[in-house]
């Protein structure tokens, strides 16, 4: 089974990278042409063009083998420590070129992944050329290549991916049921969505509706008028300034009482002297005796708004009360009063409508009832069968182990009963006991990197035509192995290269021997600096280093051993 990538146009903003589909009849393999690694430790510049079988890297202790897991680790979105950069160098960089089998769904054959980052923190990554953030570049690689050692976090460890691999493993006889399932989950999930915005639920119906009543309660105790709110404010700003407002009117009133009322009476009294010499006197005369009135009539007034100026604490508090209720109604419910109102209606409405809606929301709990009894049905069988082939699983992988030199280790699979999923009323996680006595641990708390890669390739062995994951790499996997294990771990990497691509750091001739690529790490110093150097070994090349990793040199006894571990793969 095969991982096909549709890829949206990365050079565009869309925020899914890939998407997987999966196809059994189409041929080649998505895998690693070309990796380039550029200023990581010892390396300077190195670029590898990998198979699409069995790859497997050998050399001396220290060349860098495990340099060049650490920066494909990088390129999938691992973690970079800034020493890691080759010294001298203010930057690393790791490339690799993905190739895409020709199908109707790919746009393009050849996928780009890039990742920079420099001493100072900057970190650039990109695919065909665009900028992605690193969580995106994790989630595209995450489904492109599974790194099998003592510091990765592979897929398979996830708990959340073992119902998929227990699924895929029963194939057929679980996937109708499943389908059956699924479209009645989702049938499910519609008439639950219908129910949430009916509020059919009866503990979310009586919690909206006790805040709809609450807030209704509210407004409608608070007793809103318009314009009120405009009064209150004249009133407020009348008190505001109440000090300053009898100050003046006193004032005016003493000037006009005490002073101007008098000088202008004065003023028609002098007139009136010369008023009978002239008409234009006795039109001034009657000009001031007209002030003269309304000036006594203003005095009146200004003595009435004197006399009527009050200051009343109580009033005060009343109407600044009055006005903090209103803006915090303001601040829930709307920007004016008007609005305010207008919201207590919309809510005494929905109200009305809920109380309504009972009728609707009982014909829908009952479709609910008639979908889960029948989803209820089908996760029962699904439990069955799951059940049944998990013992298969088990025995198989355990099976494996014991080829692997690991006969007291025991693998189980765990299915718990959970609510309604998408996958039924099954929870799947994987436990593992390695040693006779010891009690089960889930995979992820397994210690030894050599241990947990050989549990690795148990179980891929076991799901190679089932796991959809098409770059495998193992590191440390013949740690503490040899003899008839060491040749059983280079058979099944044998295996799973004919599904997958696979590379592999391997230091036994067993395993070597059955590489379908062979490369040779090696380190040199020039110049009072060390270079990594990688080459790509012929067949003659390949029997040769074989037998330099059997005899620790190459005779002719172990060039023959080597020839006949060759014919074996």
């Amino acid at each position: 089974m095969h991982a096909y990538f549709f890829y949206k146009n990365i050079l565009t903003s869309q925020t899914n990278v890939c998407i997987i589909y999966t196809n059994k009849s189409s041929g080649g393999k998505i895998m690693i042409t070309t990796l380039h690694i550029k200023n990581i430790g010892i390396i300077d510049d190195l670029s590898i063009e990998l198979g699409e079988g069995f790859n497997v890297l050998t050399g001396e202790t220290g060349a860098g083998k495990t340099l060049i897991i650490d920066s494909i680790n990088i390129i999938c979105g691992g973690r970079f420590s800034k020493e890691m950069i080759r010294r001298g160098e203010d930057y690393s960089f790791v490339e690799l070129n993905l190739y895409l089998p020709n199908n109707d769904l790919a746009i393009e054959n050849n996928i780009i992944v890039s990742r920079e980052i420099h001493s100072n923190g900057r970190n650039s990554c990109k695919i065909n050329g665009r900028l992605v953030t690193l969580t995106e570049l994790k989630d595209f690689m995450s489904n492109i290549i599974d790194i099998h050692g003592q510091n990765d976090n592979q897929k398979i460890l996830n708990p959340k991916h073992h119902i998929k691999y227990l699924d895929n493993f029963i194939g057929k006889d679980l996937l109708q049921v499943k389908d059956e399932y699924k479209e009645l989950y989702n049938k499910r999930q519609d008439i639950k969505k219908k129910l949430k915005a009916n509020l059919g639920d009866d503990k979310e119906k009586q919690r909206q509706l006790s805040l709809l009543q609450y807030e209704f309660d509210e407004i409608e105790n608070a007793e809103l008028k318009s314009g009120e709110e405009e009064e209150l404010e004249e009133k407020r700003k009348f008190f505001m300034n109440s000090e300053k407002i009898g100050k003046s009117l006193n004032q005016a009133d003493i000037s006009l009482g005490e002073g101007a009322i008098d000088k202008i009476n004065e003023a028609i009294r002098a007139i009136e002297k010369i008023s009978d010499l002239d008409k234009k006197y006795d039109d001034t005369l009657n000009n001031l005796k007209g002030i003269y009135y309304e000036v006594q009539e203003l005095s009146r007034d200004i003595s009435s708004l004197n006399s009527d100026m009050y200051f009343d604490e109580n009033e005060r508090n009343e109407v600044e009360e009055r006005l903090d209720l209103i803006y915090s109604l303001k601040r829930k419910y709307g920007n004016s009063v008007e609005e305010i109102l207008e919201y207590k209606d919309k809510t005494e409405k929905e109200i009305d409508r809920i109380n309504n809606l009972d009728e609707y929301n009982n014909k829908l709990k009952q479709d609910l009832a008639q979908v889960e009894s029948k989803m209820q049905n089908l996760a029962d069988k699904m439990h069955e069968i799951r059940t049944a082939n998990a013992k298969i699983l088990d025995s198989k992988i355990n099976k494996e182990l014991a080829d692997l030199e690991m006969p007291n280790s025991t693998f189980i699979t765990h299915i718990k009963p959970v609510d309604f999923g998408k996958n039924g009323t099954d929870e799947v996680e994987y436990y593992i006991s390695t040693n006779i006595g010891e009690s089960e641990k889930e995979l992820a708390k397994i210690a030894s990197g050599g241990e947990m890669s050989r549990i690795m390739l148990a179980i891929k062995t076991v799901l190679a035509n089932t796991d959809s994951t098409p770059v495998l790499i193992f590191d440390e996997i013949d740690t503490g192995i040899s003899g008839k294990a060491a040749k059983s771990v280079g058979e099944k990497l044998k295996l799973i290269g004919k599904s997958h691509q696979v590379l592999c750091i391997t230091h036994q001739p067993s395993i070597c021997a059955k590489g379908d690529e062979n490369f040779y790490i090696s380190k040199i110093s020039k110049e009072g600096r060390t270079f990594t150097q990688i080459k790509k070994l012929n067949e003659d090349e390949v029997i040769n280093e074989v037998a330099r990793i059997s005899n620790g040199e190459i005779t002719e006894t172990a060039r023959m051993h080597a020839i006949e571990l060759r014919k074996s793969a």
